[in-house]
């Protein structure tokens, strides 16, 4: 069969009479040819695969291949987070999976990774090191590898892994394949053993965009049972794709460790984006990788103590060298440290919200060069820092990201970048990046036959985005202590303004934080600075209701003569201003 296995492919096949079994078959004929191992740690016996063809129904994923990473459960077949002494056989799958099949698609098996989820590179498993499907001398990335490698040899339709510091982008960059991280709390992580669970995200490894966005249709969904579950306002899903896209780049600390042809791939992919209208503006990207530092080199690699630290102190030696040595090294972080660590954060995400005004989004490397595995068995520690420089920090800072091939090295290694958003921006980053993805046509899809061309693009209903633009100042502005405000509810900066003649601003007395009053009398000399802002209607909304009086929303002139809603002060609270 030269059946290609991307979703749109395959469901032309079931809607022109194909057999769901026939393709199950072809599968484990693919997996057989190609070896079990190192990409595949459990598989799911072919006779009951087959068997669940007659029970998937006909949802929006009916027939189609996956894989799990063996972080993530699945009812009857063992979960060992690549260490055997670890694994135990779940009753139940973990909520991503029962979701999934429920909409009729057809797990295949438990796809390797290092171990307990540790690590940047696939190389950190007593199951074998998967490579990279272009290379078998370079490694697959990880933590994520063999997930990666199932979907990058056409083995699955898709796959799930899990993502804390990249390790469901970096594995997609190597291997030529969609990654996309989504928003923390959109997936459920119930059934999934943590990493650092306040950070862990269960990812989706796909051959297109909009094969990725299928998946996460489904898999998308509020769980009660998950204390870190979100449910993501329905106006930022659906955001408007805007003419004027603007695209961040760092103006400095790019660092691609002497890999010039990576470095020249980046630079003709921001070339590209300009090429598809968007704006390219340079950003501060300092806040960003120092966030990126706290990851592996901060109190968060606590949390990985946290979650298998008791089983790693009773069994050292099933263990895998580098990763007992981060795991059991976390237990001289303090309390104080997390404290001072949190702290560090939010100081970070505040200078971060100001090159967020500056930008849509932000495009990176999803990994500044890629190593071999002797390399990276040979310095297993630095050369793992140096793959999360461009992934590490976004998770920490809560932020979306989706990262799309750009390309290949002269030896054929793939390249990619990730595009990163603020939280729940993720169908803005999959418009632009399916946009990115299909300027090279002639590509293959991970490294099957199947040519980019050949598929379907990525089809987003936006309905038109109510949104209210709001004028704001004193405490609300940029730096100040109310700005949370607006980057909680994702609000767009437009531009900074002044107000019309007539309007007086006067500091009120006995307010915390100190909050000033705007008021028209028709004689003020106007001209009071302002930031406009763009909310969603319902965002909108649950701002105003934050507003204390006297202060108030009402109808502001701009001096240009047009108007907008914007802060108010009740007459009488400046009688003593």
């Amino acid at each position: 069969m030269t059946l290609s296995f991307d979703i749109a492919s395959l469901q032309r096949h079931y809607a022109d009479g194909g057999s769901r079994e026939d393709v199950i078959r072809e599968v484990y004929q693919r997996i057989q040819a190609a070896g079990v191992a190192p990409v595949w740690i459990t598989l799911v016996d072919e006779e009951a695969a087959l068997a669940r063809c007659k029970t998937a129904g006909d949802g929006p994923l009916a027939g189609i291949p996956f894989a799990v990473k063996d972080n993530i459960d699945v009812a009857g077949l063992p979960t060992t987070c690549a260490c055997p002494a670890f694994a135990y056989t779940p009753d139940k799958s973990a909520t991503v999976v029962e979701r999934l099949e429920a909409a009729g698609a057809i797990v295949i098996g438990k796809a390797n990774l290092d171990q307990f989820a540790t690590g940047l590179v696939g190389t950190r498993s007593p199951y074998g090191i998967p490579t990279s499907a272009f290379d078998s001398t370079y490694i697959s990335g990880g933590s994520s590898s063999g997930s990666a490698v199932a979907v990058a040899k056409g083995l699955v339709s898709f796959a799930l892994g899990t993502d804390t510091a990249g390790s469901g982008r970096v594995p997609a960059g190597f291997n030529n394949l969609v990654g996309l991280k989504l928003t923390k709390g959109l997936i459920s992580t119930t059934g999934v053993v943590p990493a650092c669970r306040s950070q862990d995200v269960v990812s989706i490894f796909a051959l297109t965009v909009a094969d990725a966005q299928t998946v996460a249709d489904t898999a998308i969904a509020f769980d009660a049972a998950d204390a870190f579950s979100r449910a993501a306002p329905a106006s930022n899903l659906k955001v408007n794709i805007r003419k004027s896209l603007r695209i961040g780049i760092p103006v400095s600390g790019l660092e691609f460790f002497g890999d010039d042809d990576y470095q020249r791939l980046y630079h003709e992919a921001v070339e590209r984006a300009e090429d598809l209208g968007a704006t390219v503006t340079g950003i501060d990207f300092s806040p960003f990788l120092d966030a990126a530092a706290l990851l592996y080199f901060g109190p968060w690699v606590a949390e990985r103590f946290a979650a298998v630290g008791t089983f790693a102190l009773d069994h050292p030696d099933a263990l895998h060298e580098v990763v007992r040595g981060i795991i059991l090294g976390a237990q001289n972080l303090t309390a104080s440290d997390a404290f001072k660590g949190q702290y560090k954060l939010l100081d970070l995400i505040r200078r971060a919200d100001a090159e967020w005004v500056k930008m849509d989004m932000l495009m990176l490397p999803t990994a500044p060069t890629a190593y071999t595995i002797e390399e990276m068995l040979d310095e297993p520690v630095r050369l793992n820092s140096n793959l999360g420089t461009y992934t590490n920090f976004v998770n920490l800072m809560d932020l979306s990201a989706l990262a799309v091939p750009a390309g290949f090295r002269p030896d054929g290694i793939p390249f990619g970048v990730t595009l990163i958003g603020r939280a729940f921006e993720d169908q803005a980053l999959a418009a632009f990046g399916d946009r990115m993805h299909r300027c090279f046509t002639q590509s293959k899809l991970g490294n099957t036959a199947t040519l980019l061309a050949n598929t379907p693009p990525l089809k987003i209903q936006v309905p038109a985005k109510k949104t209210v633009e709001i004028a704001v100042v004193g405490a609300h502005l940029q730096g100040q202590p109310l700005h949370r405000q607006l980057t909680e509810r994702a609000a767009r900066f437009v531009k900074t303004a002044r107000t019309a003649p007539g309007y007086r601003f006067y500091a009120l007395a006995n307010t915390t934080p100190a909050k000033p009053g705007l008021v028209y009398d028709g004689k003020g000399a106007g001209q009071i600075e302002v930031e406009v802002w763009e909310l969603g209607e319902a965002e909108f909304g649950s701002f105003v209701a934050l507003i204390p009086a006297p202060l108030g929303i009402g109808t502001l002139t701009l001096d240009d003569g047009s108007t907008v809603k914007g802060f108010i002060c009740e007459a009488h609270a400046v009688s003593d201003a």
